[in-house]
C-alpha cells in the first residue's frame, strides 16, 4: 500500500477549491491549508474569506493566512505541520524557503501546456491568441517562474466560440483530476520529471491590466473576437461609446461587405450593433455601458439610443 505522504495545500480562489476537494474525496491526507488573508468586499467592506479558506474550515482543515511568506513565525509553524509534499494551485509566488521545505518538494498546477504559456494570465492568452487547444500541467517548482520539470499534463480542446470562462471551468475540474493523478504516482514512488524545453516559438501569459484590455479596432475582426472572448467574462475587453468605457463581452463576425473607418459603428436602435474592424464587422451580442448592467444588444439598445 502506498505512503500516505502529509500535504500542506496553497490556494486562494475558487479555481483552486475542486482540486482540494478531489484531495480530500480521495482520501489524501492534507494537513493543513495557505491561503490569502481575508480581504474587506462589497458595499459593506465585510471581512470575506476566500474560497479554499471557506472549503478548508467545512472541513476541518487548518489554515493559515500569511501576510508575508516570509516571516519567521509563520516558516516556524509551517515547518510544524512536518509536510512531505506541498500542492500550488492559484497562489501567490513562494520564496525558496517555503518551496524547498518538503522532502518531495512542491508542485504547481498551472493552466496551459508548459512550457507553453507561462505567466500570470495562460488561459486568458491562449484565447486571445485562437489556439485551438491548451490544457493543464503539474510541474515542481524551480526558481524560475513556471520552468520546473514537468510531472504530467492534459489537454483541454478550445473551441472556436469559447470564452476565457468557459475554458477556465473546464480546466479548473481537469486540473483538480491532475493534482490527484500527481498525488498519486508521487506516493507510489513512479513519476516523471520531464525537463521543459526552452527553444521555439515560446508563447508567453503575462498579467493583464486595463489597459492591456482596450480593443484597436485596427486590426482583423477574428483577431478581435478572439481577444474579446480572451478576456470575457473577466476583466473583459473594453471600447469607448457615447463618450463612455463599455465592456464587450461576446461578439460574432457578419458578413458584411459594406465600407467603414475602424473603429466606427452602425445600429437600428433596436436589435443590432456593429463595429467596423480592419478587413470586416463585428455584432455585439452581450455589452456592459459604464454605469450599467451587463446586457444582451437588444436590451440595451432598449434603454440607450445611439
Amino acid at each position: 500500500m502506498p505512503n500516505r505522504l502529509r500535504i500542506i495545500f496553497m490556494g486562494t480562489p475558487e479555481f483552486a477549491v475542486p482540486s482540494l476537494q478531489s484531495l480530500v474525496d480521495n482520501n489524501s491526507n492534507v494537513v493543513a491549508v495557505i491561503t490569502a488573508p481575508d480581504k474587506p468586499a462589497g458595499r459593506g467592506q465585510k471581512m470575506v474569506a476566500s474560497p479554499v479558506k471557506i472549503y478548508a474550515e467545512s472541513r476541518g482543515i487548518p489554515v493559515l493566512q500569511p501576510e508575508k511568506l516570509k516571516n519567521p513565525e509563520f516558516l516556524d509553524t509551517l515547518r510544524s505541520f512536518r509536510a512531505d509534499l506541498q500542492i500550488v494551485v492559484a497562489f501567490r509566488m513562494l520564496p525558496e524557503v517555503v518551496w524547498s521545505m518538503p522532502a518531495f518538494g512542491t508542485f504547481n498546477l498551472h493552466g496551459s501546456l508548459l512550457p507553453q504559456y507561462r505567466g500570470a494570465a495562460p488561459i486568458n492568452w491562449a484565447v486571445i491568441n485562437g489556439e485551438s487547444e491548451t490544457g493543464v500541467t503539474t510541474f515542481f517548482l524551480e526558481k524560475d517562474i513556471d520552468t520546473g520539470k514537468i510531472i504530467f499534463q492534459d489537454k483541454e480542446t478550445i473551441g472556436e466560440n469559447d470564452d476565457a470562462g468557459a475554458i477556465y471551468e473546464r480546466l479548473m475540474h481537469r486540473g483538480a483530476a491532475l493534482v490527484v493523478k500527481t498525488v498519486k504516482a508521487i506516493e507510489d514512488g513512479h513519476y516523471p520529471q520531464i525537463p521543459q524545453t526552452e527553444g521555439g516559438d515560446l508563447k508567453a501569459a503575462p498579467k493583464i491590466f486595463r489597459e492591456t484590455c482596450e480593443i484597436s479596432w485596427e486590426q482583423p475582426a477574428l483577431q478581435i473576437h478572439n481577444f474579446v472572448r480572451g478576456l470575457s467574462p473577466y476583466p473583459a475587453a473594453w471600447t469607448m461609446l457615447n463618450g463612455l468605457s463599455c465592456k464587450l463581452f461576446k461578439t460574432s463576425i457578419i458578413p458584411d461587405n459594406s465600407s467603414g473607418q475602424p473603429g466606427e459603428y452602425k445600429t437600428d436602435n433596436k436589435t443590432y450593433l456593429h463595429f467596423r474592424a480592419e478587413d470586416g464587422w463585428l455584432a455585439v451580442e452581450t455589452l456592459q455601458l459604464e454605469g450599467k448592467k451587463r446586457m444582451q444588444v437588444d436590451e440595451f439598445l432598449r434603454g440607450t439610443k445611439l
